[in-house]
């Protein structure tokens, strides 16, 4: 996913943080991990990445203001992402289930005020992530 001209830092990071909800409560769904289990897990840990990327775009265009207060707390609030990123990138590369479940609930409870309705178009953004995250890691 990339940042689309018209679409601002909070737009993108709302879009993430919603299909990574979607993707949390398919995944947890699923009575057992499949090969759309390893897109879905493997799609939380990209979406992570494209926030923490946001956050730092829009933390540096606050810093060129001279916006630094509001530039660190909005990183501190953010902050949790690499660790969460890192752990669970890890696991799914090891395919290891209870880890990645354990890690995909606590990036969920970071997004338990995040709504996400069943008549969404987010569609299926984790197709092929997979993927992705096998080849470059």
């Amino acid at each position: 996913m990339t940042i689309k001209p018209s679409e601002s830092g909070t737009t993108y990071r709302n879009r993430l943080t919603k299909s990574i909800v979607l993707a949390v409560r398919k995944l947890m769904q699923k009575g057992q991990p499949d090969k759309e289990s390893l897109d879905m897990a493997a799609y939380v840990v990209l979406a992570l990445e494209k926030i923490e990327e946001s956050v730092d775009l829009s933390a540096t265009a606050w810093e060129k203001r001279d916006y630094w207060l509001k530039a660190d707390r909005f990183r501190m609030e953010w902050d949790w992402t690499e660790g969460r990123r890192l752990a669970l990138e890890k696991a799914v590369l090891r395919q290891d289930w209870g880890k990645i479940a354990t890690e995909l609930i606590l990036v969920a409870q970071q997004f338990n005020k995040v709504e996400v309705s069943d008549k969404n178009r987010l569609g299926e953004p984790w197709l092929g992530a997979w993927k992705v995250l096998k080849e470059r890691g």
